[in-house]
């Protein structure tokens, strides 16, 4: 694999159909190996330009007792 990193949304979206082609390789093989490192650039570029602020303890709190269908 070329290894390139990702620096706009068009290499982004290169990675992407990159990653769908390799997607179910096994662990360890070269395919494998370009997957996961796929996954690294993306995970870089997003941290860096889609950034997830932290969520608030009480919403996540609200909503894991929504989930779980409970109530106060």
């Amino acid at each position: 694999m070329n290894v390139k990193l990702i620096l706009n949304q068009e290499d982004l979206n290169t990675a992407f159909a990159r990653v769908e082609q390799l997607w179910g390789a096994g662990i360890g093989s070269p395919e494998g190996d370009d997957l996961e490192t796929l996954a690294l650039l993306i995970e870089k570029y997003e941290d860096e330009h889609y950034p997830m602020p932290p969520s608030d303890p009480i919403e996540a709190l609200k909503f894991r007792v929504d989930q779980q269908g409970l109530t106060r």
